[in-house]
């Protein structure tokens, strides 16, 4: 019954901080798909946000998922032979970013220099951008047509930066859950005191804040050594 309220509960807070058709990747992710069929969902995703767009109602959504179906036009996404394998042999230490772990786990998963600069990070503005305002372009231009296309007013200037901040800070943290969950016997998690801003140039040390998540699992968990 746990399980169920609490995959209930986040897919009640996912629809209402997600697109519609990000709801299908979503919900691949929260049910363990493997690789391949996580593919294919973000594939559908893909198809249905382009088809809905400008009407990305629920009605909309399930229209089109509807006539897929139907249609039977649409082809899943098969992994490279073997793909899996190469990442996850037995006595075999794997250095993999987060992203690419999505879909697959191992015995022990160690994941150094969570910091709060790099997790969750903030959106910056490049110096050479900065003579349009104190926003990145893109950022605004992005979170404007998310709004467009969720039949939403569309925000001004300062609203869709503002936004765009939410949404990095919510994809991070969801990216951080994802790489957490591919332990199946431990997780090692960490920040050194002091880390290089940028690894362009790791001999420059500066002092660094850990990721806030490090802190919550230490007050969540007394018992969980976090480094």
């Amino acid at each position: 019954m746990c399980k169920c309220r609490d995959f209930c509960r986040s897919l009640l807070r996912a629809k209402s901080e997600l697109p519609l058709y990000q709801l299908i990747s979503f919900l691949a992710l929260e049910l363990n798909y493997e690789q391949s069929d996580l593919a294919t969902a973000d594939k559908l995703a893909e198809r249905v946000a382009k088809q809905t767009a400008g009407n990305s109602s629920m009605n909309a959504m399930l229209e089109v998922l509807s006539e897929i179906v139907n249609s039977e036009r649409f082809e899943s996404v098969e992994a490279e032979e073997n793909s899996e394998q190469n990442y996850t042999h037995e006595r075999q230490l794997t250095i993999i970013t987060m992203h690419k772990a999505k879909g697959l786990d191992w015995d022990f998963v160690f994941l150094p220099f969570l910091h709060e600069n790099i997790i969750p990070g903030n959106l910056r503005v490049l110096p050479q951008a900065n003579f349009l305002g104190d926003f990145d372009l893109a950022e605004v231009a992005r979170a404007q047509i998310r709004a467009s296309l969720q039949g939403e007013d569309l925000p001004d200037i300062s609203q869709a930066w503002e936004q765009a901040g939410y949404l990095k800070m919510a994809e991070e943290f969801r990216l951080l859950y994802v790489a957490m969950t591919r332990a199946k016997k431990l997780l090692w998690m960490s920040a050194a005191k002091l880390a290089p801003f940028t690894w362009n140039k790791p001999e420059n040390l500066q002092a660094q804040k850990p990721c806030p998540v490090l802190s919550a699992l230490k007050d969540e968990f007394p018992s969980c050594r976090v480094c």
